[in-house]
């Protein structure tokens, strides 16, 4: 009987080679990317699936290692005037782009002002102090602030603030241009191919500004859609690292009680990712803040993250992660029940007017869904049932990801939809984009595609990026929370905890709290 081999096996062949294995320089990486990203232009979008790519490719002025202390990158070192206004950096020197030109501080301040202020779903929140770069030479660039802005020097990495070559998108139309699909940085690894439906191939950079970096010959991403078949695969050896839950939870439970393979959640320090509902609140069945209140009160956070998690997770209680603790930021708010409350739920409704029919239905529906794998398919479905329970009726929607970015953000063509959002280390970058007027950005991702615009929030908003005062700086969150637990124009589900699943024979790859996020510079097969 002749032995079966799969597909997995003969890419994991041809890429690998006979010595993969033997030696610490050397070999190639076979990883998971799930879902195939959309693209791979991270100064435009911050999709998950074009994170586990683009960060080998380009670089920030930092990386964070995982105690949040600053790693420097492109820039060797930097220095904060004494009123917080002036921040310069001095930048590495003998840095290539992947093309042969030479990295300089003219790339910097194109990059912050003519990209990321402008395109990019954080940059108008992490730079928004920034008022001008100076470049007096060509390593270094010297950042004019309005206001001290001290969270912006958490927003540094290849992840959140690739810095991209000005000779390549100067003069393009940014969001169209070719640079999207075939990126050009100054990474450890140079982008090769990418063959559509199957995997991206990045091979070393030999002129990397690192001597002896990095170890690995080559990194492939493999794009498969079949969640059984990336257990498999990861069972089986051809692939050696999974993260953002990748290999689903109910798998990823059972494989870690394996000897050559190994399951962490570290590596999402940096990032606070929440679970949550987006509403069309312009328009529709859920305009009404009333309406999103209810559904709020009627969801079982605890049982999403026990029964479709595994147990990996935190029941949301505000519009902050409870990881704002610490800094005094975070508050628990009303409407955010752990374990849901049908009964208060319903007559919420009731009190708002909102009937049932003869069938029991006040309120009919799609639900859309992040394209992201199993787990939030049984969300939704746990979604459908719960709210069917008060009334509403839903069908689900469930699309690939360029379909359902378009939809979400381009279009404004839902009216209620499943996604979770990174929080980052400060409410600054990764909370405001959610609520602020001025982020209500059409075609840009993963900022208020609620459409939802409070005057006295974007005033609250405004003075929380800018005041130093750490009491005050809480009174006026706390006030932010309060407002947004009473018009819920999202509603936080839980913080997520996401897995990593990995072989034993990748070392190396765990040194930045941006986990997948990094640039696999230093990792190595053992």
């Amino acid at each position: 009987m002749k032995k079966r081999i799969s597909f997995f096996t003969i890419i994991t062949f041809l890429f690998l080679g006979f010595s993969a294995y033997a030696q610490k320089s050397g070999g190639t990486l076979v990883y998971l990317v799930q879902p195939e990203p959309p693209s791979m232009a991270s100064y435009i979008s911050t999709s998950g699936p074009i994170g586990l790519v683009a960060p080998k490719i380009y670089e920030g002025l930092f990386d964070y290692d995982n105690d949040g202390k600053i790693i420097y990158v492109l820039a060797e070192s930097h220095s904060v005037s004494s009123d917080g206004k002036t921040v310069t950096f001095k930048l590495r020197k003998g840095v290539k782009w992947h093309d042969g030109k030479s990295f300089t501080s003219d790339d910097v301040a194109f990059t912050v002002m003519n990209v990321l202020k402008k395109f990019h779903p954080r940059g108008p929140n992490s730079f928004r102090e920034v008022t001008s770069i100076d470049t007096p030479d060509s390593h270094t660039a010297i950042f004019n602030l309005r206001n001290p802005a001290p969270y912006m020097l958490r927003a540094l990495s290849a992840y959140e603030s690739p810095i991209v070559p000005k000779h390549l998108l100067e003069g393009t139309d940014i969001k169209s241009a070719k640079l999207g699909n075939n990126p050009v940085g100054t990474g450890p690894f140079k982008f090769v191919e990418w063959k559509k439906g199957q995997y991206v191939r990045l091979d070393k950079n030999k002129n990397y500004w690192r001597p002896g970096l990095p170890y690995l010959d080559r990194v492939v991403g493999r794009f498969v859609p079949d969640a059984s078949t990336r257990t498999a695969a990861m069972e089986n050896g051809e692939v050696l690292y999974a993260a953002y839950n990748a290999v689903p939870n109910i798998d990823a439970v059972r494989l870690k009680e394996r000897d050559d393979i190994s399951v962490t959640t570290d590596g999402y320090s940096m990032i606070n990712p929440v679970a949550l509902i987006e509403f069309n609140a312009k328009e529709g069945p859920f305009a009404n803040p009333a309406v999103r209140r209810a559904i709020s009160l009627a969801i079982d956070r605890q049982f999403m993250i026990d029964n479709i998690f595994f147990g990996y997770g935190k029941p949301a209680t505000s519009a902050l992660s409870t990881n704002f603790k610490p800094t005094g930021l975070y508050a628990s708010m009303p409407n955010y029940p752990a374990r849901g409350d049908i009964a208060s739920a319903k007559a919420l409704l009731d009190s708002a007017g909102i009937k049932p029919d003869a069938n029991g239905v006040r309120i009919r529906a799609i639900l859309d869904l992040i394209p992201y794998g199993e787990d939030w398919r049984r969300a939704g479905e746990y979604l459908k049932q719960v709210l069917g329970d008060i009334g509403i009726k839903l069908e689900l929607r469930y699309e690939d990801v360029p379909t359902w970015l378009k939809r979400i953000y381009h279009n404004y063509d839902f009216v209620m939809n499943v996604n979770y959002f990174y929080q980052l280390p400060d409410p600054v970058l990764g909370v405001h984009r959610h609520y602020g007027t001025d982020q209500i950005r059409k075609g840009t991702h993963f900022v208020n595609s609620s459409r939802y615009s409070n005057s006295e929030l974007d005033e609250l908003l405004a003075s929380g990026a800018t005041e130093a005062n750490a009491q005050k700086r809480t009174q006026i969150y706390k006030k932010i929370q309060e407002i947004l637990a009473r018009d819920m124009p999202v509603v936080n589900l839980f913080e997520l905890q996401f897995l990593t699943v990995y072989n034993t024979k990748l070392k190396g790859a765990y040194n930045s709290a941006l986990g997948a996020y990094a640039s696999f510079s230093e990792a190595y097969l053992d």
